[in-house]
């Protein structure tokens, strides 16, 4: 999967992005230039969805769906759309204590799980992702809000990685040399037990009360790479807030 936000939309963490991409012999691509790429690697299998200058949306379809070590699903509801990649252990319970029809896929659970975030807000957004069982990566678009939501799973079944492209904006996707051909040094994995939204930025789903801090990463060429991000066992933040349809995901930025 691929998913491209501009930098107005999504806004990454500073630190992803590196000086030596521009110093480099290696520069970052265009996103138009990732998404092509990404398409013409799999001629037959894939798709891509746009909004305008905000985001571009790319899906590829097993060709093995059954025999495939982690799903992939992408779907779409209320102008809000779904990559997901990997399954949930636990969907069936999730279904039932959200309302939610027996065949509810898990990328469509996730759109509904957001979209009670959004709206109604009765738990705070690390709860919701940690009552997650399984190994998954998501990213979901929210092109009424503009708003970007991804998370990744704790168990290391999964892998995601983010970097920034040539014109800043975030390019997030499970295949590595997209996101090397496409950020040059400006990229990283996308950490493990966490999950990132545009107003709020990143967080630990797994240790929401201690902030995450950039680790410098260099290459084997000595050159410095995005950052990565851990948890700061020792700087906790003032509070979790718990978003309501009035405060949208905002308070986050507090942290």
């Amino acid at each position: 999967m691929l998913a491209i936000f501009h930098k107005a939309c999504a806004h990454p963490p500073e630190e992803l992005n590196s000086p030596s991409s521009q110093n480099g012999s290696k520069k970052p691509k265009l996103p138009e230039e990732t998404l092509t790429e990404f398409l013409n690697h799999h001629p037959h299998n894939s798709f891509s969805m746009g909004f305008g200058r905000a985001a571009v949306l790319a899906y590829v379809k097993p060709d093995q769906p059954f025999y495939s070590q982690h799903q992939r699903l992408f779907c779409g509801f209320d102008d809000i759309y779904c990559l997901f990649l990997g399954s949930l252990n636990n969907l069936s319970l999730l279904n039932k204590q959200y309302g939610l029809t027996k065949c509810t896929n898990e990328a469509m659970f996730v759109i509904e799980a957001y979209r009670t975030l959004r709206d109604r807000g009765p738990y705070p957004a690390d709860q919701v992702v940690k009552d997650l069982d399984g190994s998954f990566a998501f990213v979901v678009y929210d092109s009424k809000g503009g708003n970007v939501f991804a998370a990744l799973g704790s168990d290391g079944g999964v892998q995601l990685y983010w970097g920034i492209a040539a014109d800043g904006s975030v390019v997030i996707s499970d295949e590595l040399e997209v996101i090397k051909e496409g950020c040059a040094k400006s990229f990283a994995p996308f950490p493990k037990g966490c999950l990132f939204h545009s107003e709020g930025g990143l967080m630990s789903f797994e240790h929401p009360m201690n902030k995450m801090k950039p680790m410098p990463r260099i290459d084997s060429e000595g050159a410095m790479c995005g950052a990565t991000f851990n948890v700061d066992k020792y700087t906790r933040v003032n509070s979790i807030p718990r978003v309501g349809s009035e405060a949208n995901w905002t308070e986050w930025a507090s942290h």
